[in-house]
């Protein structure tokens, strides 16, 4: 069984490109060595947005303050906890992951981060500082017409560093990046934390590139069938515009252009399918530059790994 004095904070960071298997993962090491999982995606916190995001199914409950989605039994944070309505950031994201680990480690079990969006993990694996800067909307008004291209150019001439590691067709993130270079001249660098150390694992999900090619577009196919195009017509009827939709990218994106009309279904599969392989290009980018991170695809290595990282003893 896991010791409290060996295990005490110590977290399990389950990384990779889409459709590379981590929620599946993630879910079987949480059964195996008693741990609660944090999502780590940027559109899995929104509700309604299920079968485009890729949440495992599950459902909600309440442990204390917490929206806990539990699914195969196995406990979740950071999902379906604000509306598609709402704007979310990393910087709200980090102080409730921290939040979230700190209730984990509380209960003695074991957090296990999971997910793709590389800026949201590194803010918590680093405890990177998070500028608080108030939205500028006249500033925003003025870049919201122009297209992303533009938008990572002028990123890219402010804060090279930022551009590493963004998603350049993410208009909402590009423009809030240029918004707080405007403001303090770009994303301040590591310093000390006053946070209590923890100690982290990263384990990166990779696959050969024709298999994980292969990977997305059954995933994709699997999602379509499930009724993605519907959800994302429920997201619109209930309020959420285009505008939005479009905005979180890829299938909400893609999906929105064929419901209204501007282009075909086989246009919207073929984009789509590209574009989220060039996603996972990018996602892959970002993540080689942290060689912390152990790549694996065997769940028997990733057990054995873990199992040693945790110190997991008989008694």
């Amino acid at each position: 069984m896991l010791t409290e004095k060996k295990c005490k904070n110590k977290v399990v960071v389950i990384l990779g490109p889409n459709a590379s298997g981590k929620s599946d993962i993630a879910i079987r090491l949480a059964k195996d060595f008693n741990g609660e999982i944090i999502s780590a995606d940027s559109r899995q916190v929104y509700r309604g947005m299920d079968i485009g995001s890729g949440k495992v199914k599950g459902y909600i409950i309440k442990d204390g303050k917490f929206t806990v989605y539990v699914s195969d039994g196995v406990p979740h944070y950071m999902i379906s906890i604000v509306s598609p309505k709402t704007d979310f950031n990393v910087a709200k994201y980090k102080r409730m992951a921290f939040e979230a680990l700190k209730h984990i480690i509380s209960k003695k079990k074991i957090p296990i981060i999971c997910g793709g969006t590389g800026f949201w993990i590194k803010s918590i694996v680093d405890d990177l500082p998070i500028p608080r800067v108030k939205p500028d909307w006249k500033l925003r008004k003025k870049l919201s017409i122009l297209p992303c291209e533009k938008l990572y150019d002028i990123l890219k001439k402010k804060d090279p560093e930022r551009t590493k590691d963004i998603d350049k067709f993410n208009k909402i993130r590009l423009i809030r990046a240029i918004e707080i270079c405007e403001k303090i001249g770009k994303v301040p660098k590591i310093i000390n934390s006053k946070r209590e150390k923890l100690d982290f694992l990263q384990i990166g999900i990779k696959w050969p590139k024709e298999v994980l090619h292969e990977r997305i577009k059954k995933r994709l196919q699997d999602r379509l069938k499930k009724g993605m195009i519907e959800e994302v017509y429920n997201l619109h009827k209930s309020g959420v515009t285009w505008k939005r939709l479009e905005s979180f990218g890829l299938e909400y994106r893609w999906v929105s252009k064929y419901i209204k009309g501007e282009i075909t279904k086989k246009d919207m599969f073929e984009k789509l399918y590209l574009e989220i392989k060039h996603y996972a290009k990018r996602q892959m980018t970002w993540f080689k530059r942290d060689n912390r991170i152990i790549w694996l695809n065997s769940y028997t290595d990733i057990f054995n790994i873990v199992k040693n990282f945790l110190k997991v003893e008989n008694s």
